[in-house]
């Protein structure tokens, strides 16, 4: 989303008052203090708002083995010319979840709504051949007569979004960076994981799940500077395994990484003044979980 560059606070209060529900009632997703630290910074909750999409996603487009690669100086090079990539489902992948999101946002507009907070992304299993992509969140309306253009969408808690407005900073929206990488299960990381082979690290892998990774924060990266945002904070970064048939060697197997970052792009109120510099920063969680 592109924010109006005259917003000013958002949350400045004058008096207007949020759209509830017909009845006079609302639901939300909020805790009592999301709640409560949402209001303290001058938004109300109008209603939960979930968005879904059932989507097939089990091909992937490949012609040959794409797990086939060697790495020179940090270098990822196809062993191949005939070397295959995951971009046809990777793009399913971005879809989808886009699609789940985009539903939850015409909730929000039809409440009356100028975001949502607390959006939670979740994939499972539908059938045995697709899966549902959801986006649930609560949508929240300013008590200020300035209207974004778009509704914003927001991963961060009630706690957190007050937190930012409080800072000076404002989301623009829910950002994602998805990577499917795969390594051919070759001798040279099958012969690493024998038990004969002793403790040492099965560089391969190592590899592997380091570009996955990357390739996933570089892409968050590419789809906050789309939304206007100086940065990003994320919650955390998804990594799933999985073996799949290699489907040039029936015999061999490939080691699969998928990557999912998912953020809130976020920007100043007030750009004026704003310095020239490098691109979006991502900002991770500084505190350890007990």
């Amino acid at each position: 989303m592109t924010h109006r560059r005259d917003t000013g606070l958002p949350g400045a209060t004058d008096g207007a008052v949020a759209a509830p529900r017909a009845g006079g009632t609302w639901d939300s997703a909020l805790s009592s203090g999301e709640f409560a630290a949402i209001r303290s910074v001058g938004f109300d909750p109008v209603g939960q708002v979930l968005g879904t999409a059932v989507f097939g996603v089990g091909f992937s487009g490949l012609w040959g083995c794409p797990g086939a690669w060697t790495v020179t100086d940090g270098v990822k090079t196809p062993s191949s010319a005939w070397t295959s990539s995951f971009s046809q489902l990777v793009g399913n992948l971005y879809a989808a979840r886009r699609l789940a999101l985009a539903r939850a946002v015409d909730e929000c507009r039809a409440l009356g709504g100028d975001g949502i907070v607390g959006v939670e992304l979740r994939v499972s299993e539908f059938t045995a051949e697709t899966l549902e992509f959801t986006a649930l969140g609560t949508a929240v309306r300013a008590r200020s007569r300035v209207r974004p253009h778009r509704p914003f969408t927001s991963h961060v808690s009630g706690q957190d979004f007050a937190k930012l407005v409080n800072e000076g900073w404002v989301p623009t929206g829910l950002v994602l960076g998805i990577a499917l990488e795969t390594r051919h299960d070759d001798f040279r990381t099958s012969r690493r994981t024998r038990w004969t082979a002793g403790n040492m690290e099965v560089d391969g892998y190592t590899q592997l799940i380091s570009h996955a990774r990357r390739q996933a924060r570089d892409q968050l990266a590419l789809d906050a500077a789309k939304h206007g945002g100086d940065g990003v904070v994320v919650d955390e970064v998804e990594l799933t395994l999985r073996e799949n048939e290699c489907p040039n060697f029936g015999y061999a197997h490939d080691l699969v990484a998928e990557a999912v970052c998912t953020g809130t792009s976020i920007t100043r109120f007030s750009r004026s003044g704003r310095p020239a510099g490098p691109g979006p920063l991502t900002i991770m969680r500084l505190e350890r979980e007990h």
